[in-house]
């Protein structure tokens, strides 16, 4: 292989397109100037049609991690109970920071590879009629699951006052979101996922409902504070110093987003989910999660028959290609195949013809191009759809 190539399929960080590398590549600007708050202007629209709401999206120099913290510290006062629905480590993630802050913390945990189930969440809120919040994860990236965020949501605000607020780190702009429409009431995700940038930017939004929680909160915070963020967005600036190369780099993903069209955008990670799917179904590799409840940014494969590290270390090894593993309790049972942000069809053929030879070298007998040959045939029976 070449010393210096590298096939990135792993879910977050993701490969840049070279136009954003290039916008990233320009010389400094005053961050206080008229060229930055242009910048901003222009930015903020787009980010808004990307979540589906008229709110204003703030956009935080920091990682995805502080902006679930953000979450926490702007819309739960102390002493009040929350709700975490724990469907793998982002789930947990979101537990561990209210805990941190000494907030009374419910958990309804869900079996790895399973989706929240709305009627469960319901149950839970009319035995806990105190709960103030409720958190989720819309792609668990820890497992491939996408969460069904769109019924949790309308099964919280049945059942409850409760706001509901949502990790969408790993699939924000790479599937469907209508943060307004279906009920939402915090969205969160960062730059280094769908976004094709490097990590350093955090995106939250908060509704309506979520303002009026945030201006009365007693909680104390300073960077985290998003009333600083939303009073400073508003006039196109931000309340410190902001990753400038990021955001000229934001700019130029937001119009490449544009000129694709979001449901274009969407419909063709739908379309690399079925046929990674669709691959290791035609060579018998298991997959954590059923097709339901499958995220269309990332898959999560749980071979039975083979080694799934042995398996990741000969695609880095022969290929420079690299997967990522499972974590905690799956760390070495699966492996995670990334197809989102700067990723179309014709990189997931040339992936899964790779990760057939892996499969073979790893133990498996199979026969070589039967997982393209699925691929494929998904391309052709419903690509037209995603272009």
């Amino acid at each position: 292989m070449l010393t210096d190539q590298q096939i990135l399929r792993i879910p977050g960080p993701t490969p840049i397109p070279p136009s954003v590398n290039r916008a990233m590549s320009q010389p400094m600007i005053g961050h206080r100037g008229q060229s930055t708050s242009e910048m901003i202007q222009d930015i903020r629209p787009k980010l808004k049609r990307v979540f589906g709401t008229q709110q204003e999206v703030m956009i935080l120099t920091a990682s995805g991690t502080a902006g679930l913290e953000t979450a926490v510290v702007n819309t739960v006062a102390p002493g009040e109970e929350v709700l975490v629905v724990v469907t793998g480590a982002f789930g947990e993630r979101f537990a561990k920071i209210c805990k941190a802050y000494e907030i009374k913390t419910h958990v309804l945990d869900v079996e790895w590879g399973q989706a929240a189930d709305p009627e469960a969440v319901k149950a839970f809120l009319k035995e806990h009629p105190e709960v103030k919040a409720v958190f989720a994860t819309f792609c668990e990236t820890s497992t491939g699951v996408l969460n069904p965020v769109q019924e949790l949501a309308a099964a919280v605000k049945e059942e409850s006052d409760a706001l509901f607020i949502v990790d969408g780190v790993s699939c924000v702009g790479g599937t469907e979101t209508k943060m307004d429409d279906w009920g939402i009431d915090v969205v969160v995700t960062g730059s280094q996922k769908a976004f094709m940038l490097p990590a350093g930017l955090a995106f939250v939004a908060a509704s309506e409902r979520a303002w009026v929680k945030i201006e009365a909160n007693p909680q104390p915070r300073f960077y985290l504070d998003l009333k600083k963020h939303r009073d400073n967005i508003l006039k196109d600036t931000t309340p410190f110093t902001p990753a400038l190369s990021i955001l000229f780099g934001l700019q130029q993903v937001l119009q490449l987003m544009e000129e694709e069209g979001l449901e274009q955008v969407y419909a063709r990670h739908q379309l690399m989910m079925k046929m990674t799917r669709a691959a290791f179904q035609a060579l018998d590799v298991p997959l954590l999660t059923t097709d339901d409840a499958a995220s269309p940014t990332v898959t999560a494969v749980k071979p039975a028959d083979f080694d799934a590290e042995a398996f990741r270390k000969i695609m880095k090894q022969e290929f420079g290609f690299e997967v990522a593993g499972g974590q905690q309790h799956l760390a070495k049972a699966i492996f995670r195949i990334g197809h989102m942000g700067y990723c179309s069809p014709a990189d997931m053929l040339q992936a899964i013809a790779i990760m057939e030879i892996g499969v073979l070298k790893a133990g498996k007998e199979i026969e070589l191009g039967k997982g393209v040959r699925a691929a494929q045939q998904i391309y052709l029976n419903e690509g037209k759809l995603a272009q």
